[in-house]
């Protein structure tokens, strides 16, 4: 079966065709590096990082570019949000930004996305960005005034095709910069005169300044990707101005296309409102692992289709860990069955075959991912796995080392490789079988506690467990546990 991707560009599903057959070419819109990621990043990252271990696991060579924006985010004060938010902790404006950039890159590595393999940052592509501001200058499609340049929207009549908006629609002041200087109030900005006192400065043939948002990523992807690249990904909340800024400036540079595909993720919210900074609604990643595993967050993420609107719940993520917690747990007894099997010609020949073909697992699965990267789909055929392999280790059959094996082949395949969500560590960070037990005892005995309304009594069991580095969480109908991460 082919991979059918939904393209946000055509509003249409279609067979996935990249330019070389077997190399993908995929750029990823990164983060303003002002302050620590939240959970609407990590809906946004974990999914594009499932997208691009799904390519890997199909056989493709993915070369992946998500960069970091560490200048001219600016925000509708006018003011550029690293100055701002290294004005409020008080230190230079690339001293917060590598602060930022750290703490996102641990975040990263926490909840399991690989790593891209390359992540330039803006400000470090200055040259490229005049480089491009005066060719789109020299072709008509861009104009200076006073040291700032600004592209003129006229002269590409496809301006807002991404978002669907024409220009003759646009409101001025609707996410662009409204200036008196401007020939058209939609007109974005190219390069920014720096004002006095503005601590991000580059000399260009304009005077002093600072390049705009959206021509930093164009100029990244282009240098990286080539004039025409097969993913273009991020968050749907960027559609516009953004990612069609960076459609209007580089087809009008190169008059080719910029992707062929556009793979945008919808947003986080909480109570039905996009999660986001300037709300004050959100919760960081680093916040949010010191409650629920890693595997929990991924759990909660891929249970929602990329582009559809997910809500944050308590509810919502305690009931993820539970799911997390199943899946981790039914490795690990698997893979204890492993060590205590002997190899045998002709043991467990019953068990391989109530597992309905290790295949057929592998085959729902990828019919999953091949509909539009459909992890929710994908989740189910693996918690169906998750629901034979338990059958087959409570049953009385002795199922052979060889399908143990080709079981856990299977789940690192699918639940590892692709989906994220087996820690390479998984055994030692699940604790031994001794430790499992004695939990599950004390467990025990503090639910004997809570029935008997000895509340004093589970509350010391709880307490001694947290001590020792033990999460409990109360679900409605059970509790679960996990190890707190180191």
């Amino acid at each position: 079966m082919a991979l059918r991707i939904y393209n946000s560009l055509t509003r249409e599903f279609g067979k996935f065709r990249p330019i070389d057959r077997e190399y993908v070419r995929m750029y990823v819109c990164g983060p303003t590096v002002y302050d620590h990621a939240h959970l609407g990043h990590a809906k946004t990252y974990v999914a594009m990082d499932v997208v691009v271990r799904y390519l890997r696991y199909r056989g493709y060579q993915v070369f992946h570019v998500r960069n970091y924006t560490d200048v001219g985010h600016i925000l509708d004060s006018g003011e550029d949000r690293i100055i701002r938010g290294a004005r409020r902790d008080g230190v230079a404006p690339m001293e917060m930004a590598d602060t930022y950039i750290r703490s996102f890159q641990n975040d990263m590595q926490a909840l399991n996305v690989l790593p891209p393999n390359i992540a330039p940052r803006a400000s470090g592509h200055v040259p490229e960005i005049i480089a491009w501001v005066e060719d789109l200058i020299r072709s008509g499609h861009a104009y200076e005034i006073e040291g700032n340049v600004y592209f003129a929207i006229e002269t590409f009549p496809d301006y807002g095709k991404l978002a669907r908006r024409k220009v003759d629609e646009l409101r001025a002041g609707a996410r662009v910069d409204v200036r008196e200087d401007k020939r058209n109030p939609a007109d974005f900005a190219l390069w920014k005169r720096a004002e006095p006192g503005h601590l991000m400065r580059w000399p260009s043939p304009w005077g002093e300044g600072y390049p705009g948002w959206h021509i930093e990523c164009s100029a990244m992807a282009n240098k990286y990707l080539g004039e025409t690249f097969d993913i273009h990904g991020g968050g749907l909340e960027n559609i516009f101005p953004h990612n069609d800024c960076e459609i209007a400036q580089s087809e009008a540079r190169h008059g080719v296309p910029l992707a062929n595909y556009w793979i945008l993720v919808g947003s986080l919210t909480v109570d039905g409102v996009k999660m986001s900074k300037s709300l004050g609604n959100f919760l960081t990643i680093g916040d949010t692992l010191k409650l629920y595993s890693p595997e929990a967050v991924r759990y909660f993420i891929l249970s929602s289709h990329y582009r559809s609107q997910l809500d944050f719940s308590r509810d919502a993520l305690q009931a993820a860990q539970r799911g997390a917690n199943r899946l981790l747990h039914t490795v690990q007894a698997l893979r204890r069955r492993m060590r205590n099997v002997l190899p045998a010609s002709g043991a467990g020949t019953a068990a391989l075959s109530s597992v309905a073909s290790l295949e057929d697992y592998r085959s729902d699965f990828q019919a999953a991912m091949d509909d539009d990267f459909n992890t929710p789909r994908a989740l189910a055929v693996v918690f169906d796995l998750v629901k034979e392999i338990n059958r087959i280790l409570e049953g009385e059959c002795q199922a052979s080392l060889g399908t143990l094996s080709a079981i856990d082949k299977l789940m690192r395949d699918l639940a590892g490789d692709v989906l994220g969500m087996l820690p390479n560590d998984l055994d030692s960070r699940l604790g031994s079988e001794l430790v499992e037990a004695l939990v599950e005892y004390l467990l025990e005995l503090r639910t004997g506690f809570r029935e008997a309304r000895n509340w004093e009594q589970a509350d010391a069991v709880r307490g001694r467990l947290d001590e020792l580095g033990v999460v409990i969480e109360d679900g409605p109908h059970d509790t679960t546990w996990r190890l707190k991460e180191v």
